[in-house]
């Protein structure tokens, strides 16, 4: 339920792009492998001209942003019953597959639900699993998702259970019927960027994905982006908001969270002096893409948020 239009990387000038990135002979009419600069292979679309986990690849940015952003190994082993994941943003199931093989040796009981527009990122990244790498062991229940939009299966020491929901997900989680999907406990957020893809990023969007939380349940949230206007737009949706680990590809993340504990470096004062001055603070209210300052009901909004007392 993921709108998927353009990814970070889309606001690279192209020839950067290329530069960084050779293209495979293996094509499609929609997607296409690509090696990185690395020697790692991605997924690129050719319809959006955009390639997914660029820099570093799919499992070295999954594993920096999500598993150890998450501190998942260390939470899972302290979790009693079913540790609930949402993958917003499916894409070619790197995310999710980095983190089955990194908390597999874990006894937990998972639970995934992956949102996107379309399953066919996937469906291209199996055709090219050798090179992707990151499939192997998952094929049978991969082939069982893609068929069925669900699957169950036990690996090593985890319990699974994983289903996609298709469709837009801005319009689903502002529906009361999304209460019927168990509140996350980590989420993994990897939409496409605020410019080409604005109704993903909007305040309403957030301020829903934060109603559908269990307050008495701790989740966590990061993402790729380090911009002031989605930092001032997760505090504002009711957020704890902190400064993320670094990429390959980013020097800082952003994490958010319903409790403080679960970051590590909160915004603070000085942070928030910055969003002031800042030109590009106001978060979306709709799903238009701008830029511009805090309007002055934001500014007093931000200052009375819990993280700044």
């Amino acid at each position: 339920m993921v709108r998927r239009s353009t990814r970070r990387d889309a606001l690279v000038p192209l020839p950067s792009r290329v530069a960084l990135l050779a293209c495979s002979a293996v094509n499609s009419t929609r997607y296409q492998l690509v090696r990185l600069a690395n020697g790692v292979h991605s997924v690129r679309s050719i319809e959006h001209r955009e390639t997914f986990h660029p820099v570093v690849g799919p499992v070295a940015e999954a594993e920096a942003l999500y598993v150890n952003q998450l501190r998942l190994p260390e939470r899972l082993r302290r979790h009693r019953g079913e540790f609930v994941i949402w993958d917003v943003g499916l894409g070619a199931a790197a995310n999710v597959l980095t983190v089955l093989r990194a908390t597999r040796g874990i006894r937990c009981a998972l639970r995934i639900v992956s949102f996107d527009l379309t399953l066919d990122p996937l469906k291209f990244g199996m055709e090219q699993a050798d090179a992707l790498g990151y499939f192997d062991g998952f094929e049978e229940s991969l082939h069982q998702l893609l068929e069925q939009q669900r699957v169950m299966f036990c690996d090593a020491e985890q319990s699974v259970s994983w289903e996609v929901r298709l469709g837009d997900f801005p319009d689903w989680i502002a529906q009361p019927t999304a209460d019927s999907v168990p509140a996350p406990h980590a989420i993994l957020f990897d939409a496409f960027s605020p410019a080409t893809n604005p109704s993903m990023w909007t305040l309403p969007l957030f301020a829903n994905l934060f109603r559908k939380l269990n307050l008495k349940s701790p989740c966590a949230m990061p993402t790729y982006s380090r911009s002031t206007m989605l930092r001032v737009t997760l505090l504002l949706a009711g957020f704890f908001v902190g400064a993320g680990h670094a990429t390959g590809e980013k020097e800082e993340t952003t994490i958010a969270a319903n409790i403080l504990e679960l970051i590590d470096d909160p915004l603070g004062q000085t942070w928030l002096q910055r969003a002031r001055r800042s030109t590009s603070a106001e978060p979306l209210h709709g799903p238009v893409y701008r830029q511009s300052r805090l309007a002055p009901e934001t500014w007093e909004r931000l200052q009375r948020h819990p993280q700044f007392q």
